[in-house]
């Protein structure tokens, strides 16, 4: 009477579940470098907390008898889980069955995994390996047919967008739809050297007359500096932890707040050295990441984005324990000035952070745009209006602190300015249309032209409006709020932490990621 036998059943299919692709395609693929699929999960998550869904799912043969000869898992594991004590969802790929392609998986576990993270509204983590659900060749003689191209269930993958935070790492040779899942994500990760990413991997590029390597088509080394991809790991536990810190600052979803940690005992800290952090010569650059440091909590700046958009700084920080976005410039790169790719960062930045309710603080010096016929080619004012109408488009609250330059367009986007704002400069604030020594020879070419001697009547000019250049001029007309002394800025910003926590407002925005 009792159900035992079916029991043992189910016992034998999850063990045959557990050899995935075999020993020798497990040796070959931990000889690679990388983790077998199983033991990447027991690493991203709390020990223990793995719930396993479809565990069986997978391709079976049966004798004559119906009894089960030989089993062939679905190279797709997914499951719910815990980080740091909060629960997610998981879904990882092995490459060891059949390089992850669609005809070795089950494509409605796939969109199952999906909608598991959509509608129980949990973090989702994708583990990528292989086209991740995409098709191979050998798909043709396997169905007997072809077909033509759909993506089942991506409308799922482009909601969870604008519900839930979506993780996307490349732990291995991704293309096709896995590099697709890679790329729509709110933050990804490539470990260097032995992940790749690609639209199609170098056979199929070799048919078109280029002959590369895996790396040169498509390594970390490409695609952390296109944009493709956030960030670069040294090792997959490396990438890991990165998830795990990504997710600590943001909601489990966007019908949640982001949660504050342990409030800071110190959010009146003024360190010194800010009050010489910019330099009076205003083409001489500084450390803005020292500055961001100074100011936030102590160790909480986490930075996306390093190595593409140089000329924009984005993360997360805690200010007084509140989580918030940091967008920062970085004068070492085109001395700040907003490139294509720098507007494409911002734009993207800002659509996360109002996803997901955080506070956007924003420490300016942007000369502009970048000009030149680069610049042009590259189309940076269609990309700098995009972000300038993300930053119009945002409801969360905003604190900006002007340290240095801010001119032009590029400069107006410092802010929303139809709204309210806080708004504080620094005495070395340095704004306008343009900058005058920029705009000198074309505005008093007549007066030049008369002088008999040019340069000095330059010289004279450029020091007459130099006084008048002055932030406290600008204060004085209150079209600039307030001027404080930089040790100042961290008091002031856990103040607005603490005024915008409760105006942040849950549930999904008007648009969502534009991945």
């Amino acid at each position: 009477m009792s159900w035992e036998p079916e029991v043992e059943e189910l016992r034998k299919r999850k063990e045959l579940a557990k050899v995935m692709g075999g020993e020798e395609k497990l040796a070959r693929h931990i000889n690679a470098g990388k983790l077998p699929v199983r033991e990447r999960i027991e690493k991203i998550l709390d020990t223990g907390s793995f719930h396993e869904v479809g565990s069986i799912t997978g391709k079976v043969e049966y004798d004559a008898d119906g009894n089960l000869v030989s089993m062939q898992p679905a190279n797709l594991i997914t499951g719910r889980g815990k980080i740091r004590g909060r629960r997610v969802v998981v879904a990882g790929d092995d490459f060891t069955v059949r390089g992850g392609a669609n005809d070795a998986g089950i494509r409605e576990k796939l969109i199952h995994v999906e909608m598991m993270a959509n509608q129980l509204q949990l973090p989702l983590i994708r583990l990528v390996d292989g086209t991740g659900g995409g098709g191979s060749v050998k798909t043709i003689e396997t169905e007997g047919r072809t077909y033509i191209p759909a993506v089942r269930g991506w409308e799922v993958v482009v909601d969870n967008l604008s519900t839930i935070p979506v993780v996307g790492l490349a732990l291995g040779s991704t293309a096709g739809l896995g590099a697709a899942r890679v790329a729509a994500s709110h933050y990804s990760v490539m470990i260097k050297e032995t992940s790749q990413m690609f639209v199609a991997g170098p056979p199929v590029v070799a048919r078109v007359g280029e002959s590369l390597s895996k790396n040169e088509l498509g390594g970390s080394d490409i695609h952390t500096r296109n944009g493709a991809v956030d960030d670069e790991a040294s090792s997959e536990e490396e990438a890991f932890e990165r998830a795990a810190q990504f997710l600590s600052y943001l909601p489990q979803s966007v019908h949640q707040l982001p949660e504050r940690s342990a409030p800071a005992e110190d959010t009146e800290r003024g360190d010194d050295w800010l009050i010489k952090a910019i330099p009076r010569n205003s083409r001489q650059v500084y450390k803005t990441r020292k500055i961001i440091n100074s100011v936030v909590d102590e160790d909480s700046f986490f930075e996306m984005g390093k190595k593409w958009g140089r000329s924009v700084i984005t993360g997360f920080a805690r200010l007084d324990g509140w989580p918030v976005a940091i967008l920062a410039s970085d004068p070492y790169h085109y001395a700040g000035a907003w490139t294509s790719d720098a507007a494409d960062k911002v734009l993207r930045f800002v659509d996360l952070a109002q996803t997901f309710h955080l506070p956007v603080v924003h420490l300016v010096d942007i000369p502009g745009f970048l000009v030149g016929r680069e610049a042009e080619e590259q189309a940076t004012i269609r990309h700098g209006v995009r972000a300038m109408t993300a930053i119009w488009q945002a409801t969360v609250p905003w604190c900006t602190i002007i340290m240095r330059k801010t001119y032009g367009v590029a400069g107006a986007a410092h802010m929303n300015g139809s709204r309210f704002n806080l708004r504080y400069a620094w005495p070395s604030g340095d704004w306008g249309s343009l900058p005058i020594a920029g705009g000198l020879e074309a505005a008093y070419k007549a007066e030049l032209e008369a002088s008999s001697d040019p340069e000095a009547k330059l010289a004279e000019i450029e020091g007459r409006l130099d006084q008048l250049r002055s932030p406290f001029r600008t204060a004085e007309r209150f079209m600039v709020e307030e001027i404080i002394d930089p040790r100042d800025t961290r008091k002031l910003l856990c103040e607005f932490a603490d005024i915008a926590a409760p105006l942040r407002k849950t549930g999904k925005p008007s648009f969502g990621v534009r991945p």
